[in-house]
């Protein structure tokens, strides 16, 4: 029988660096809890304002809980990591950073838009919950919790940043390791050392605007050894689709010999369709674009251009406002 450890929220740090303690040592096969805060670390609260992003301590954004030694880990090995559950808070917040974000230049105005998230009744077959984007407009985003940083410490020595991905994990952001999943993570130092972090209530594949329904969370995962997987040299996972199976999509492409141009403009041109057909605010468009909105590379043979695709869920469009 495994066994269960936790992490708690002060058991946390702000670089992957294989010289850091452990917070705690397992054996593989062991369940661990972690409970995590935000990825402002704190500094963004459910009562926020806009002016309070003038004052984020960037320093301090992206902190992971950990890290956990699993015992008989060693490099060239590969961390199974499988998510028993993630639980998110009652709220969570969507911002436009200055300088952050795929359309950077095109938003240089701070913004911030705080949720409440609220959870199905048991017994429901609605899901994890939902979160009112607009309830007088009737634009409802289903919530599907998920931790963003999810890694191992890398081999190199030294302090990297949490804010990109790496070849060992961290900030994949990929919303499809929701509970359920399965996480391959390639090992590269004795024990492991993973961490996580980075909560999220909601995401687009891509996340645009560079946030997603950002929360703090409690996540559960198990942590196994595996030594019969050496391909796994980036992180791997399997998962189950985050649609309903007779999804309908809108969808606007970018065509551009550059495929960050091409994604770019597939971005812009959705923000001008939901500016134009569902009355939002460029700013209101890009957030909804970040947190419902999933890029496709739909073609990358027929040069000298790609086309590269944003889908957006009919299904967040209620037909009438719930009161």
């Amino acid at each position: 029988m495994s066994s269960i450890h936790s992490v708690k929220r002060s058991q946390s740090h702000l670089a992957w660096d294989n010289s850091i303690t452990p917070a705690i040592r397992v054996s593989s096969g062991s369940t661990v809890s972690f409970d995590c805060l935000d990825a402002s670390n704190g500094q963004i609260t459910a009562t926020s304002t806009r002016a309070s992003l003038a004052s984020l301590v960037f320093a301090q954004l992206d902190q992971v809980n950990g890290p956990v030694f699993v015992e008989g880990a060693e490099p060239g090995d590969t961390i199974r990591v499988d998510v028993l559950d993630v639980q998110a808070a009652d709220w969570g917040w969507t911002a436009l950073i200055p300088g952050f974000g795929l359309l950077a230049d095109e938003f240089s105005e701070p913004a911030l838009k705080i949720w409440s998230l609220e959870r199905s009744g048991e017994g429901t077959d609605e899901g994890y919950g939902h979160a009112w984007f607009d309830k007088e407009k009737g634009i409802r985003i289903p919530l599907r919790p998920f931790a963003g940083e999810m890694g191992v410490a890398p081999g190199k020595p030294g302090a990297h940043s949490t804010i990109p991905p790496y070849a060992t994990g961290g900030n994949v952001d990929t919303r499809h390791l929701s509970k359920g999943a399965t996480l391959y993570l390639p090992v590269e130092v004795e024990g492991a050392l993973f961490s996580i972090g980075d909560g999220h209530a909601a995401l687009g594949d891509g996340e645009v605007c560079g946030t997603a329904i950002e929360t703090p969370m409690n996540v559960t995962v198990r942590l196994t050894v595996l030594r019969d997987k050496p391909y796994v040299k980036t992180p791997h996972f399997t998962t189950h689709s985050p649609h309903r199976h007779d999804e309908e999509f809108y969808c606007t492409t970018g065509v551009d010999s550059d495929i960050r141009e091409a994604t770019r403009a597939a971005v812009r041109h959705m923000i001008a369709f939901l500016v134009a057909e569902h009355a939002l605010s460029r700013e209101e468009a890009y957030m909804l674009c970040s947190v419902a909105g999933d890029l496709r590379m739909h073609e990358v043979v027929d040069m000298p251009n790609y086309v590269i695709g944003m889908m957006l869920p009919k299904s967040i469009f209620v037909k009438h406002t719930e009161t």
